[in-house]
C-alpha cells in the first residue's frame, strides 16, 4: 500500500468515528432520520477503508454493499450479523434520505448505535491486521 493509500485509509477510519459522534448529537437533537444517515456512513467509511487495503475502491453504495458481502462476510472475516446490520442501515438510509414521510422510531435507532460501534471497531481491527 502506498503512503497516499495509508493516509486515505486513516482518514476514512477517522470519518467513521466522527460519523458516530455526529449521529449521537443528531439523535439528541431529535433529528432521527439524519442520525440514521450518519450511522450508515460510519459503516460505509469503515468498509471503504478495509476495501482500500485490499486494493479495491468504489464510490457506489450498492457496489460497496456487494463487496462487503463478497470479500468480508462470505469469506468469514465479518460475521453475518454485521453484514445484516449494514444492510439494515443501507436500506434505512435510503428510506430516510429519499422516501417521503419516512419516520424512524427513536428507540429503534438508538439500538443501532452499539452494533454500529462494534462494526466500525471490527473493521478498524481488520485494517490493522492488513497493514
Amino acid at each position: 500500500m502506498t503512503d497516499e493509500e495509508r493516509t486515505l485509509v486513516g482518514y476514512r477510519l477517522e470519518r467513521a468515528e466522527e460519523a458516530i459522534q455526529e449521529a449521537g448529537m443528531l439523535l439528541d437533537g431529535g433529528h432521527v432520520n439524519t442520525c440514521v444517515n450518519r450511522l450508515y456512513y460510519a459503516c460505509f467509511y469503515a468498509v471503504s477503508a478495509a476495501l482500500l487495503c485490499k486494493g479495491l475502491s468504489t464510490s457506489r453504495h450498492s457496489h460497496l454493499r456487494s463487496l462487503l458481502h463478497r470479500d468480508f462476510v462470505k469469506t468469514g472475516l465479518v460475521d453475518k450479523n454485521m453484514g445484516n446490520h449494514f444492510d439494515t442501515l443501507f436500506d434505512s438510509r435510503q428510506e430516510g434520505d429519499y422516501a417521503d414521510l419516512a419516520e424512524f422510531d427513536i428507540e429503534d435507532v438508538r439500538a443501532w448505535f452499539e452494533p454500529t460501534r462494534q462494526f466500525v471497531n471490527h473493521f478498524k481491527n481488520l485494517v490493522a491486521s492488513q497493514s
